[in-house]
């Protein structure tokens, strides 16, 4: 099946407008310029780099900004998807930018080329590559071209593992996808990050399961997975199983302006095995991209002076002295000394999840395996239930806690709202997250809460526990529930309940111990046992608060949708991440609204109180 006429026209104007770029740093540099650059302003002393977060952007950078700060200057490195980051090259927010991948962002860059508010100053990596790649196993089964992805939906479970929402060869296959091209509209792409699909990816590969997801080289995943590329997707993400080049962006007029910086930005230049020499120190070697770049700049000072031919320091010079190859040091005495030393905290935890994932591999597939198969079937029944008749149940539900016609009209325009704008089935996917996770915190913590009200030996233990998990920010245990259970709704919902199971444990807590004791003293009277106390006096007396925690339980929940899609959870935090990465300001808007209006809607039906009278 070959792309329509006009995805080949578009293909061919992409091509020239490649080839113009590709060009363009060659026809304005001319012959190598080896006369000292001028020193530059005071004004250029601060450079703004972004980086998109990406392991051989941030390497690059990472070296960029250690030769600017032996320099002199003072480079200030942001991190921001590639949309953002042309648009903060057009506003003058950012100075310069070393990850345009071309041809895969060429449709991006196209409108800031045109308007000349972005200049390509350099290639700073030439035979870098970047498309859909399978495992071994899978291409000796047959998986082999883009036309065969088609065949293998069911054993792949209609999924092709990506990056961040927003990313370009992400858009390109959802263009794909949504232009049924290669028979690709049953399938979904998995949006996460690029440390989540290579986790993903590794677990696919120990178990030998079929997966297909995006590939590119420089990358450390070439030689730590043994995958192949697919051939067919030229008209997609160019020739050559996706060749690519790599070039250096500015800001419109940075080099003119900044001569000295400029001079430097056209000299860097990389070879893949300077960047996978890189990435691997920091992917491998867990070293910091600041750590590798200074380890990597000392063992390569020819490289160093290449790109220095030119360039001025803003460091007074001594004379003799050898340009520097060091980063420069600013902690004082004191921070020194208290560093010098470093305990080990950050390499114990991660040798503890690396051993949890060796050793118990089987009981956390399981797990995983059972809670996604919890969390289907509770998107099954939602999206199998025929909208009107959802609809109409949350109206009733709605009437039935509130007796409101009002509430009852607004839930069921809110409804229709959301599907007019096109999030139905994202709705659907994050009201099952959140079912079953504030389900899931509320078997959990009312027992918990009640044990706590009772034992004052438990609430004192579990008091420092519930601030840990309420403050500690909710990456830290996202990132070790990503590589113990992989992409998904699963780490999603464990950091979910994770976040929102404090609130009812304390609420509970709360309500039980806040029993009058009167009450409690009058049932001892009667002869209650401790069962009959608690099933008929506490928590009936607690039942305002214990519905209290719930609804806290839930709103929180609602709260991770964003947090969730960013590994591979799905719903609602989808959009709002891919239009935060590509500045889509109205997808953002339409995206939160779904979000406030689903929290309005359960909040209302959870709250606690009494029903509202009728009008």
């Amino acid at each position: 099946m070959s792309p329509p006429a006009g995805s080949r026209r578009g293909a061919l104007a992409s091509r020239l407008l490649f080839l113009l770029i590709l060009l363009w740093p060659v026809a304005s540099r001319g012959a190598p310029d080896t006369s000292p650059a001028p020193v530059d302003p005071d004004a250029c002393r601060v450079v703004r780099l972004s980086d998109v977060g990406w392991t051989d952007v941030s390497a690059t950078t990472a070296v960029l900004a250690q030769v600017l700060e032996e320099l002199g200057y003072q480079p200030r490195i942001t991190v921001l998807s590639v949309p953002v980051t042309f648009a903060a090259l057009r506003n003058g927010d950012v100075d310069a930018f070393l990850g345009n991948w071309m041809p895969s962002q060429q449709e991006m860059l196209a409108p800031y080329l045109a308007g000349h508010d972005v200049e390509v100053i350099a290639t700073n990596l030439r035979g870098a590559r970047y498309t859909l790649a399978v495992p071994d196993y899978l291409w000796d089964e047959g998986l082999r071209d883009f036309t065969d992805i088609a065949r293998f939906r069911e054993a792949l479970a209609g999924r092709i593992h990506g990056i961040e929402a927003g990313n370009e060869a992400n858009e390109t296959l959802h263009g794909m996808i949504r232009t049924d091209a290669l028979g690709l509209r049953a399938f979904r792409l998995v949006e996460s990050s690029e440390q989540g699909m290579l986790a993903e990816v590794d677990r696919a590969t120990r178990a030998r399961r079929p997966i297909v997801f995006l590939g590119w080289a420089p990358h450390p995943m070439n030689t730590r997975f043994r995958l192949r590329y697919l051939s067919g997707g030229d008209a997609w993400f160019g020739p050559d199983y996706g060749g690519a080049t790599v070039h250096t962006l500015a800001r419109r007029g940075y080099a003119s302006a900044c001569p000295n910086v400029g001079r430097l930005l056209r000299n860097l230049a990389f070879t893949i095995d300077d960047e996978n020499a890189l990435m691997d120190a920091m992917l491998t070697q867990g070293r910091s991209p600041a750590d590798a770049a200074r380890a990597w700049l000392s063992a390569h000072p020819d490289r160093r002076a290449a790109w220095l031919t030119g360039v001025t320091s803003r460091v007074p010079s001594t004379g003799a002295e050898a340009p520097r190859t060091g980063t420069v040091d600013r902690r004082g005495a004191f921070e020194r000394a208290v560093t010098a030393h470093k305990l080990p905290l950050g390499e114990a935890a991660t040798t503890a999840v690396d051993m949890a994932r060796r050793r118990a591999r089987g009981a956390f597939d399981l797990v995983s395996r059972a809670v996604a198969f919890v969390v289907a079937v509770a998107h099954g029944a939602l999206a199998r239930t025929p909208a009107p008749l959802l609809m109409l149940a949350f109206v009733a539900a709605a009437w039935w806690r509130r007796r409101s016609v009002a509430l009852a009209v607004f839930v069921g325009a809110a409804l229709l709202l959301i599907m007019n704008l096109g999030y139905w089935a994202a709705t659907l996917e994050t009201l099952a997250l959140v079912l079953v996770a504030a389900g899931v915190s509320t078997v959990i913590g009312v027992p918990v809460g009640v044990l706590a009200a009772r034992v004052p030996a438990v609430d004192a233990v579990l008091r420092p526990v519930l601030d840990l998990m309420q403050t500690l920010p909710t990456f830290v245990y996202l990132t070790p529930t990503l590589v113990l259970f992989g992409l998904g709704v699963v780490p999603g919902l464990l950091s979910t309940v994770v976040f929102a199971l404090p609130a009812p444990i304390r609420l509970t807590q709360l309500g039980i111990a806040s029993v009058p004791r009167p009450l409690i003293e009058a049932g001892q009277a009667f002869g209650a046992t401790p069962w009959q106390l608690l099933t008929k006096i506490e928590l009936p007396s607690a039942a305002s608060a214990i519905l209290a925690g719930i609804s806290q339980c839930i709103m929180l929940s609602l709260s991770m949708v964003v947090i969730a899609a960013l590994v591979g959870a799905g719903g609602l935090g989808v959009p709002v991440v891919r239009a935060l990465n590509t500045v889509q300001i109205g997808m953002g808007i339409e995206a939160g609204l779904a979000i406030v209006l689903v929290a309005i809607i359960l909040d209302r039906l959870a709250r606690p109180g009494d029903r509202i009278p009728r009008p």
